[in-house]
């Protein structure tokens, strides 16, 4: 677990035990164990009619049912844009906010990433301009081609 800027942490699945005990919010970026284990389906994937199907919040923690893909059009817009919110809700109420995926390497950094760029926090005009800030800050930072494809595809809507 790494710190990028004051109260936002990036990290993997095993950090969330340690985040816990020190009240942080959590944003768990992947689907499993932990949006499967919340809502109990034992299918490959959550039914597509649950209502939590894309994400799930329960008081300081957001579930979130993200895969690594390998094309971004798996990637909702929405539910990033949930995710952004939620961390940027919980940053504003005092909370220390660990963002995490399994390894730690390619979705929870690229919403932290993207967190940054909205928040005009991280310098750069483009997204290799960014990457290269953002490597300095979380040297890990190694997005799958699906991700990485989402925030080239909406980097408009989110440096506006």
């Amino acid at each position: 677990m790494k710190e990028v800027i004051k109260g936002l942490f990036v990290g993997n699945e095993y950090d969330v035990p340690e985040a816990l005990n020190n009240n942080f919010a959590i944003c768990h970026a992947c689907k499993e164990p932990f949006h499967r284990q919340l809502l109990g389906y034992a299918t490959k994937g959550a039914p597509k009619d649950h209502p939590e199907y894309l994400w799930a919040k329960r008081g300081n923690r957001l579930y979130m049912n993200i895969v690594d893909a390998p094309k971004s059009i798996f990637f909702d817009k929405g539910m990033i844009d949930k995710a952004l919110d939620f961390i940027h809700e919980k940053l504003n109420q005092g909370l220390k906010v660990l963002i995490h995926c399994n390894e730690g390497f390619s979705r929870s950094p690229s919403l932290a990433l993207l967190y940054l760029v909205k928040h005009r926090l991280i310098e750069g005009e483009t997204l290799e301009d960014v990457e290269a800030e953002f490597l300095k800050l979380y040297p890990e930072y190694n997005p799958g081609t699906g991700i990485r494809g989402f925030v080239k595809e909406n980097w408009s809507y989110y440096t506006k």
